[in-house]
């Protein structure tokens, strides 16, 4: 049983990476902090119910209602059973010190791309409208120009008004700054794997980070 933290900038291919270790590990549970509050706030849950309470003033959830989500999802059986790997927590350092107090952390994978590659990962997304198939206009264009390979719908590239360079440049410094001293604290546990993300790593390599 493996209770992995995966960590990087936008961009750096936390979901990709997830998919390859369920591959390796089909059994382990993938934990998202974006499906639990989903699902917390589409049950109505007690929990669900004080971060929408924020949500609805346009306001941050506080520390301790997050760590209160992410402690009842790791507290199920299933992922006490399988183990987990975990996308989207910790963001502070107060959640990083929280989740050790929940549970045992195996170790913290931390996604390392260039910035010039994640910017063009980002900027260059979009997807089919039809069968949301997803392309990248410097990394994975369509067989076809303006054909989807899947349906065989037309396509496009369009960018998001608000998606701009100056714009996530300033979120990658704002994801610097959080994210170094979350990065000593697990440094200093000797919890912290560094990989290279910038291409797709092999199922051997998988094997390798993951000490099976």
């Amino acid at each position: 049983m493996k209770r992995i933290v995966l960590f990087g900038p936008p961009g750096a291919g936390k979901g990709t990476f997830s998919g390859q270790i369920k591959q390796a590990l089909p059994e382990i549970i993938h934990v998202s902090t974006g499906d639990i509050f989903r699902e917390n706030l589409k049950n109505e849950t007690p929990i669900g119910l004080r971060a929408k309470k924020y949500m609805d003033r346009g306001e941050l959830v506080p520390d301790d209602v997050v760590i209160e989500m992410v402690k009842d999802r790791l507290n199920k059986e299933d992922v006490k059973k399988e183990g987990f790997v975990l996308d989207g927590f910790p963001r502070t350092l107060s959640q990083a010190e929280a989740l050790s107090n929940i549970t045992e952390i195996d170790y913290v994978i931390l996604l390392e791309v260039d910035e010039d590659i994640i910017i063009k990962r980002i900027l260059g997304r979009y997807s089919c409208p039809n069968c949301e198939e997803i392309y990248n206009k410097y990394f994975m264009k369509p067989k076809k120009e303006g054909i989807c390979d899947k349906c065989g719908a037309l396509i496009k590239f369009e960018q998001r008004s608000d998606d701009n360079e100056e714009t996530l440049r300033n979120r990658l410094n704002v994801y610097k700054q959080n994210a170094n001293p979350i990065l000593d604290y697990y440094r200093s546990k000797g919890k912290l794997k560094d990989i290279n993300y910038e291409k797709k790593l092999t199922e051997k390599d998988i094997i390798k980070v993951l000490e099976l």
